[in-house]
């Protein structure tokens, strides 16, 4: 379980630029108003949980933030949360797929193609096709494109997209360390969707993990997507549990 949490870890951390750890907290600050992309990764001990939420609050300060409790999170940490004012409000499944499986071919459209995204133009459209799916804001896209070609890992990172008509039409991003492919944004345009773009998306992510040697593919699965990656031979081994400040 170490290496499928380290791999997640660094994905979110990947948001946050240098604000990436102080003491006993582990937590991502990219400045950018939309939860998804600032938040507490992982608290180390509760021995400190109270000056822990306390550090929250004052370095996320003036951004949205979750907090993710996951299974390196200390047992407790929930109820703690709790006690300090927090709120769940989300459960995500947390699937993994060994490698060393052989991948089932779906159908998808005729003329779709799934290529690796290196150009700034492509970069800038893969943003864009994620963060509308996300339902982020637009104004926002031209912070997310900075972040994603500056994220400190990139030589760790492959990011996907779905083409069709010369239009990228879906996303996803691998991330490979610790022996996982990690699975990240998964995302297919509003018009597109129900026509096997995500399966062809998640089958081009699972031959990036073996090609580069991983061991198990892992993921965080949203409620949509969660019977798609079962057809893949994903199981749920855990979850994350999201919690939020009330307004």
């Amino acid at each position: 379980m170490a290496p499928l949490t380290a791999n997640f870890r660094q994905y979110l951390l990947g948001w946050g630029e240098a604000e990436r750890g102080e003491g006993a907290l582990d937590y991502f600050r990219s400045g950018l108003a939309a939860p998804q992309f600032n938040g507490v990764v992982r608290i180390h001990s509760l021995d400190e949980v109270g000056q822990a939420v306390a550090t929250a609050r004052t370095r996320l300060a003036g951004v949205p933030w979750w907090w993710w409790v996951g299974p390196d999170s200390p047992e407790g940490t929930p109820a703690i949360l709790a006690e300090h004012g927090m709120v769940a409000f989300v459960a995500v499944p947390l699937m993994v797929r060994p490698l060393d499986q052989p991948v089932e071919a779906e159908e998808a459209p005729a003329g779709l193609r799934i290529e690796r995204v290196e150009e700034p133009g492509r970069l800038a459209e893969l943003v864009r096709t994620y963060s509308a799916s996300m339902g982020v804001a637009s104004s926002l896209e031209a912070d997310m494109v900075r972040i994603e070609a500056q994220r400190p890992d990139n030589a760790d990172v492959v990011r996907l997209a779905a083409v069709l008509d010369e239009r990228v039409v879906g996303t996803t991003v691998v991330i490979t360390t610790h022996g996982i492919a990690g699975i990240f944004l998964v995302h297919v345009a509003e018009t597109h969707r129900r026509r096997g773009i995500g399966g062809a998306l998640t089958a081009a992510a699972l031959h990036v993990g073996r090609k580069r040697g991983m061991n198990l593919a892992a993921l965080a699965a949203s409620p949509a997507g969660e019977p798609l990656y079962q057809r893949f031979g994903f199981v749920k081994v855990s979850e994350y549990r999201l919690f939020t400040l009330p307004a």
